[in-house]
């Protein structure tokens, strides 16, 4: 079943004179809560680069200051709830990607139904997101981000286990 079949319950014809002010009024809706969306997307970035980021640096203040060394099994936890912590921003910027696709979808569609269509405009003058020199999409910097804290907290990890089995004299 195609985006059209789902979306369209009713033809000009059946639901009556008020089928283009409704559409219009529908597609405001659905534009406007699809940039909630986005906002939301960058509040849960914000949120999850704030934790990491503190994280991170709990662990290097603890590594350069002797009086506030934390335990290696301590920083073992840290490591390994950070990695989670990271999966987890990823694939919630996965999540909204998918979102985010399948309402621009929705949206070209409603655009069908109205006199002018700036978002398939857009989109047709960035090339349909097929010539990285005109879009880059968003999401392709933006799920690199969670893979270099995990990649920190990998090391850091790796680097605790390191220095654990060499014995101190």
């Amino acid at each position: 079943m195609s985006i059209k079949d789902k979306l369209i319950n009713y033809s000009a014809s059946e639901y009556g004179e008020d089928y283009h002010k409704v559409v219009l009024e529908q597609y405001k809706l659905f534009v406007e809560m699809t940039d909630r969306i986005s906002s939301r997307r960058q509040t849960s970035n914000s949120f999850f680069l704030s934790i990491n980021t503190a994280l991170i640096a709990l662990i290097g203040y603890s590594e350069i200051k002797s009086l506030f060394s934390l335990p290696n099994y301590l920083n073992f936890i840290i490591a390994t709830a950070g990695m989670i912590l990271c999966y987890s921003w990823f694939r919630i910027i996965r999540s909204y990607k998918d979102l985010n696709t399948a309402k621009f979808k929705v949206i070209h569609e409603i655009e069908k139904l109205l006199p002018i269509s700036p978002y398939d405009a857009e989109w047709e003058e960035v090339g349909r997101g097929k010539n990285l020199k005109l879009y880059l999409f968003f999401t392709h910097v933006e799920a690199k981000i969670p893979w270099v804290f995990f990649s920190l907290y990998a090391l850091i990890f790796l680097v605790k286990i390191i220095f654990s089995l060499i014995p101190c004299n």
